[in-house]
């Protein structure tokens, strides 16, 4: 059953100069295996993770760290602990499918969450 979709679009360009901007965004927003990644990546990586939020509700209180982007043989994964597992447990929620894609500029993830 599905729990929640979400769907997210980031521009890059912006993106990255928000990165410049702000020092330590990228230390809030990334655990350490994804703050090497280039723009790009992390742009598509940031719109998964406000689609996980999106799919949740958008709750207050969620920690950036405790989602994160991997690959397996299959594609990109979801990862959560914290405070995002516990909304998805509170949720139901058992299994993330997540597609990014980049393509002119923008950055784009859609996350299903399934009970």
């Amino acid at each position: 059953m599905i729990i929640g979709i979400g769907v997210d679009v980031v521009d890059i360009e912006r993106f990255g100069r928000q990165l410049e901007r702000t020092p330590g965004l990228r230390d809030r927003l990334f655990v350490p295996a994804e703050r090497g990644l280039n723009t790009q990546s992390l742009a598509a990586r940031f719109a998964a993770k406000e689609s996980v939020a999106k799919t949740l509700g958008a709750p207050a209180g969620m920690n950036w760290q405790d989602c994160w982007i991997g690959l397996d043989e299959h594609g990109p994964t979801i990862n959560v602990t914290g405070t995002v597992a516990a909304v998805a447990k509170a949720k139901g929620i058992k299994r993330w499918h997540l597609s990014m894609s980049h393509d002119g500029g923008i950055s784009t993830a859609m996350v299903i969450a399934e009970g």
